[in-house]
């Protein structure tokens, strides 16, 4: 085996000395040599080499912009090189130095099926022999090498994900690592990276799905809920570079399910919770375009103004103008929600729009340009608009400019976040902000000084809407309406919202205990959960039934919906918490007419309870109908 040493050093940078040196280090060790780093950055040496070391090398490497003491290396083959040159282009380095032009790339070390070992020459034919094994013990000239577990298999198929804290350099490093080790071993796999300009070569559920195993080598917050149900091994992205092959092996002995006590398939009878779950899970992953930017930007909202908003309603308590005393508990807890909260909504909605759209690089300007509709007086309106042009324009920076390797680390944290924000700005100001303020500020007073009969449409249209599609993308339009009008102080659809959103799961439920031969068992014991689901204001509680019997339970649904928001609107009654269903309702003032606000939602439960029990039929007669037709 080639023994190498090197040096690395810039003058400049420490980071650049590190990087090469890693960079070299994780190719040898997957190009088979026996690799010894010498680091000389801005404050010193480390990892010095030994006069041994150096006497026993084959070849010297210096990867090094300062000059060196080459007496050292007398008599030994020097290759030279730049910093950067060896973190770019690391294997065509190391075989031009060692004089291995017979190999392929590394890249290509992955065993092909078509190459036959006899048809080459003596040094292919060994390289490919070592790769093609798919967990050989280690030969006695590689210590370095530990003996691989037999239990590694073949031909798997592995997914990976890597992430370091800056996203510039260890993230494509570990994830390069991981891919030679992977395939070097004979197995399949697709590597996610995501780093500061976002992530690179995302994963598909496909392939998740079809994955044995799932590597997460990072060193920051990797969200695993897409891996649920699927073996996952965690490691570094500093193991992921030094032991690619050895991290590849632990993988298949030491991954564990992320929720081994959720593995089964869970059913529409005794866990509807994780039925619920699940159901919404496949919405998520159905979303594209527009719409998965908006609902990622309302997923990360409703935390927000919930805590206002609950925070508001707590200070009503005191009274309804007991916010007014300056000092008083009222008063702080009106703070919280009214002046920090809620003025964080449209900037959070912005931001995560754009962060959807652009990933990381989005986040700044979409953040800056809902903090200018705030400002401006565009609101939540605002918001959107701001977050998509944050969105796009970051998503075109980041794929427009081209910068060289080593300055690359510099677009995500300040020439687009820069460029971006202050051309969202301008927009805002200058183009969009005013009108936007404009048509926000009539809906404002129109909602205010709409009379009966209108406001009991607005009321039967936003209703219907929550049933539509109980979670969908409808539902969710009609929710964002009104908790942006929220921060406008437009309590009315937020009310009407929430008790046509409380009444499908709700009227089930009630169904399942009136009429029990229209339910199997499994149904039955599922609506013991709806009830609880509905009585929280989670629409979703009814998605199982709907989904196996969507004819006679989603009309049923929007009807009661419908009367439960129409009423709601009739009696004049104002939420001022966007969440928290019947629980909100004991809160003194944080529900204006509350024994009207009970009845509204009272008469669409019964709407939709009788109209399912009218519409289903007997599960007897059900089943001797479906057996007569086959």
């Amino acid at each position: 085996m080639k023994k190498v040493v090197a040096v690395t050093g810039s003058m400049t940078s420490a980071a650049h000395t590190a990087m090469a040196a890693e960079a070299l280090e994780a190719t040898a060790d997957m190009l088979g040599y026996d690799i010894r780093v010498e680091r000389r950055g801005p404050s010193g040496t480390s990892d010095l080499l030994s006069e041994g070391e150096i006497r026993n090398a084959d070849v010297v490497i210096l990867a090094t912009d300062q000059p060196d003491d080459q007496g050292r290396f007398r008599g030994k083959t020097i290759h030279r090189a730049t910093p950067g040159e060896a973190i770019r282009h690391t294997a065509k380095l190391l075989r031009d130095a060692v004089g291995d032009k017979g190999i392929g790339p590394v890249a290509e070390l992955a065993p092909r099926r078509s190459v036959q070992p006899d048809s080459l020459p003596p040094r292919e034919e060994r390289r490919v022999a070592a790769v093609q094994a798919p967990a050989p013990a280690a030969p006695a000239a590689l210590p370095s090498e530990p003996t691989l577990p037999a239990a590694a298999p073949a031909a798997k198929r592995i997914v990976a994900v890597t992430s370091c804290p800056t996203g510039i350099a260890h993230t494509f490093m570990a994830a390069e690592a991981l891919t030679k080790a992977a395939r070097a071993l004979g197995h399949e796999i697709r590597v996610e990276t995501q780093g500061s300009v976002g992530s690179g070569n995302t994963l598909t559920p496909a392939e998740i799905d079809a994955a044995d195993i799932v590597i997460i080598a990072a060193d920051t917050n990797v969200a695993l809920d897409r891996f649920r149900h699927k073996r996952i091994y965690s490691t570094s992205t500093g193991k992921a570079l030094k032991g690619g092959k050895q991290v590849v092996a632990a993988a298949f002995d030491e991954a564990s399910a992320l929720d081994a006590g959720a593995a089964a398939e869970p059913g529409t009878g005794r866990n509807l919770a994780g039925e619920v779950e699940r159901l919404k899970a496949e919405r998520s992953a159905q979303r594209t375009g527009p719409y998965k930017h908006l609902m990622t930007g309302v997923s990360y909202t409703i935390p927000v103004v919930v805590a206002g908003g609950l925070a508001i309603a707590l200070s009503f308590m005191f009274g309804i103008d007991a916010a007014k005393e300056p000092g008083s508990l009222a008063a702080a807890l009106m703070q919280i929600g009214g002046q920090s909260a809620f003025a964080l909504m449209v900037p959070v909605l912005s931001g995560f729009i754009a962060f959807s759209i652009a990933d990381r690089p989005g986040l700044a300007p979409g953040l800056i340009g809902g903090m200018l509709a705030n400002q401006i007086g565009a609101g939540f309106l605002g918001g959107l608009a701001s977050g998509f042009l944050a969105g796009y324009i970051a998503l075109y920076l980041r794929n427009w400019i081209r910068l060289p390797q080593n300055l690359e680390g510099l677009k995500p944290v300040l020439i687009i976040p820069l460029l971006a924000s202050v051309a969202v700005g301008l927009l805002m100001i200058y183009v969009v902000g005013t009108p936007i303020a404009a048509v926000l500020s009539a809906l404002t007073g129109w909602l205010s000084g709409m009379t009966s009969a209108n406001a009991v449409l607005l009321g039967l249209l936003l209703g219907g809407m929550m049933a539509v599609d109980m979670g969908g993308p409808v539902n969710k339009s009609a929710y964002t309406f009104a908790v942006g009008l929220l921060a406008s102080e437009a309590y009315l659809p937020m009310a009407a919202v929430m008790a046509a959103g409380m009444t499908p799961p709700l009227g089930l439920a009630l169904a399942t205990v009136i009429a029990k031969n229209r339910f199997t068992r499994d149904e039955r014991d599922a609506g013991k959960a709806a009830a609880v689901l509905g009585l929280s204001f989670i629409t979703e509680g009814a998605i199982p039934f709907a989904a196996k019997d969507p004819l006679r339970v989603i009309p049923p649904g929007i009807a009661g919906s419908a009367v439960a928001g129409g009423l709601s609107m009739l009696f004049g009654c104002m939420l001022r918490a966007p969440h928290g269903g019947v629980f909100v309702l004991g809160i003194p003032n944080a529900v204006t007419n509350v024994g009207l606000y009970a009845l509204a939602i009272a008469a669409g439960t019964l709407v939709t309870t009788v109209l399912v029990i009218v519409m289903k039929r007997p599960v007897a007669a059900e089943t001797a109908l479906e057996a007569g037709a086959s």
